[in-house]
């Protein structure tokens, strides 16, 4: 749909008249915008519009017979007739001053009456809404059709101190709603004196909402002067007005209102989405035309390949399709992962003893069937450093999935991620469901390593000591390693006990040492498998080694953790400075997604976002570099 606001002048001959009639003055003439474009409407290829033909000088009646439409200069087929209810949504709020200016010389009681005249006036299917303010806001009506309780509200009103005209204005702008023809109607006797918003903000959300302001002023020509940008740039008039004449201003808009036409034609199919629209009435033996360049859809009039109009599968379908599927791929996650997890170790030597199956006879289950399929096919998948990688790895964030396990379980992730994405925001959030669920897993499988390689060498101080004490006793290097392992904690009795396990199985005590330092990607615990080799190469005493080494490393762990707390500043700074555009645009996406949709249903958007998700890593690595201190 398309909609469009024309500018109009339309109280200046009819308002100014009556007016200046009631005063006892004689009418000036004015021949300018006696008829003017209030509203546009585009929908399905047929055009609405609003003609305000108040302004006609004399007070004639036009013949909705002869409105003529132009549309690029050539005449089009057109209907027109005086607005009756149900034909176009019109919606008019009142803005009226209660400070106690309007005491003076009973100008507030003048006003009411006014407004009463406004209210008895205006056609039954206006919406009317009203706004008082003083110091700040008073009563607020939503706009309605019951035009008595406005007309009660009226009574009720108290005059208090100060003048917020732009806060009543803004106030009246969020009451008149966003469909049909809609204006505002201020009347104040002064100037601004409270207001927390701006004149400038006011006209800026009328002009983008497509309000019309008229302002009827009982001030001095100064403070009138101030409303005129306000009135203007929206398409309304600021009428100067006595006390007096305040009837009949307000009864000249409810007529204007009254004789409004609504004139539709069909959009010509080879018209281009904005053209020069002119529409031309007669009156009294006379001619008059107003003209706009305004927006009138495009392609709005060609059939819908659907002709019901609607989408094949509607939202809740939609979502009753992503649940299936989310449920089948936890399905078959659940069956391919849901059997015991084992170690090589252990299904080399079910494959050399065979493995039964639970009725004993050596038929396995469908389930581990289908696992041991689907991870026998992502193994050969798999290359043969990528495995060890993924491995090596795993066991150092003590996980007991093997590398092709792991590697189905976060494309499922990945897939997964993008095809919800896909069902909730479209194919731009689909790609970026498809990066979170690559990375996703990766980080947080490194997280898990990372706490998991600080606990341990936050360990290495007390082992080293636990081992010198075994060592001092006159027990072996691996019978020392043992009493660690029964008497130490997790991560570091979880992987001495492999290491001893290798050990018991033929390897040197030292090289299942080294795997634990490969695995946990240790480099103190490297240090001293290299101690423990020299010392078995030269000799020596290895207790007084080991009891050498553990206080160098529990000084170095005391230096680290310094360290650490000496540089939080400086890395929270950098998670800071990190994370937030990423969460602001999350934040966005969530609350105002049109808004931020740009960057990723557009080609200049996406070079953007590119260029700043690669200034952002340019960022985080030198800040993590400035921050990290080693030891």
């Amino acid at each position: 749909m398309s909609r469009r606001h024309a500018p109009r002048a339309r109280l200046a001959a009819a308002i100014l008249a009556s007016g200046l009639v009631v005063l006892g003055g004689a009418a000036p003439s004015h021949a300018e915008d006696e008829v003017n474009i209030d509203h546009l409407e585009s929908e399905d290829g047929v055009v609405s519009l609003v003609l305000a033909v108040d302004g006609i000088p004399g007070g004639e009646t036009v013949d909705p017979a002869s409105v003529q439409v132009e549309v690029d200069g050539r005449a089009v087929d057109s209907s027109a007739k005086v607005i009756s209810a149900g034909d176009v949504e019109r919606t008019t709020v009142l803005v009226l001053d209660a400070s106690n200016s309007m005491l003076q010389g009973g100008k507030f009681d003048a006003a009411k009456e006014a407004v009463d005249t406004f209210l008895e006036t205006a056609p039954a299917d206006v919406r009317i809404g009203l706004v008082t303010f003083a110091g700040d806001l008073g009563a607020v009506i939503d706009p309605t059709t019951d035009h008595e309780s406005v007309r009660a509200a009226l009574e009720g009103i108290k005059l208090r101190k100060g003048t917020s005209v732009y806060d009543g204005i803004a106030e009246g702008l969020d009451l008149v709603g966003s469909q049909g023809s809609r204006s505002l109607l201020v009347l104040s006797d002064g100037g601004d004196t409270n207001s927390a918003t701006t004149l400038d903000v006011v006209t800026t959300d009328a002009t983008d909402e497509g309000v019309v302001v008229d302002v009827v002023s009982l001030a001095n020509e100064k403070n009138a002067a101030t409303m005129a940008d306000l009135a203007d740039t929206t398409g309304g008039q600021v009428i100067p007005a006595e006390q007096d004449a305040l009837d009949a201003v307000f009864s000249a808009q409810a007529d204007a209102l009254a004789q409004q036409l609504l004139v539709t034609f069909d959009r010509p199919e080879d018209a281009a989405s904005e053209v020069n629209l002119g529409v031309t009435v007669d009156a009294g033996g006379d001619s008059f035309t107003d003209s706009a360049f305004v927006s009138v859809g495009a392609g709005e009039s060609r059939p819908d390949i659907v002709t019901s109009g609607k989408s094949l599968v509607g939202t809740p379908g939609m979502l009753a399709g992503a649940l299936a599927l989310a449920l089948g791929l936890a399905g078959v996650l659940a069956v391919v992962l849901g059997g015991p997890n084992k170690t090589s170790a252990d299904r080399r030597l079910e494959a050399y003893f065979g493995d039964k199956g639970a009725d004993g006879k050596g038929k396995p289950s469908s389930s581990a069937d289908l696992r041991g399929s689907a991870v026998a096919l992502t193994d050969k998948v798999v290359s043969a450093d990528l495995e060890t990688r993924v491995s090596q790895r795993l066991a150092g964030a003590g996980s007991a999935l093997t590398a092709a396990e792991w590697l189905l379980l976060h494309a499922g992730i990945a897939i997964g991620t993008a095809v919800l994405a896909f069902v909730f925001k479209g194919p731009g959030f689909a790609v970026f469901g498809l990066i979170v669920g690559l990375i996703g897993p990766w980080v947080y499988l490194k997280f898990r390593h990372s706490r998991r390689l600080s606990k341990f060498n936050g360990q290495l101080a007390e082992t080293l000591g636990l081992m010198a004490g075994g060592l001092q006793a006159g027990l072996s290097l691996p019978q020392a390693v043992d009493s660690v392992v029964r008497e130490g904690n997790e991560p570091m009795a979880g992987e001495l006990k492999r290491a001893l396990i290798e050990q018991r199985l033929g390897v040197d005590i030292t090289d299942a040492l080294d795997g634990v330092g490969a695995r946990m990607d240790s480099e103190d615990f490297d240090w001293i498998v290299m101690a423990i080799r020299i010392q078995r190469e030269v000799g020596g005493n290895l207790a007084e080694i080991l009891h050498t080494v553990s206080d160098t490393l529990r000084e170095r762990e005391y230096l680290r953790r310094q360290v650490k707390a000496l540089s939080a500043e400086g890395r929270l700074s950098g998670y800071i400075l990190v994370g937030l555009p990423p969460l602001i645009g999350g934040y966005m996406m969530l609350v105002n997604p049109d808004y931020i949709g740009v960057l990723f249903t557009t080609l200049p958007g996406m070079i953007l976002l590119g260029v700043a998700g690669g200034l952002l890593a340019i960022g985080s690595f030198a800040m993590m570099k400035l921050a990290k201190v080693e030891v």
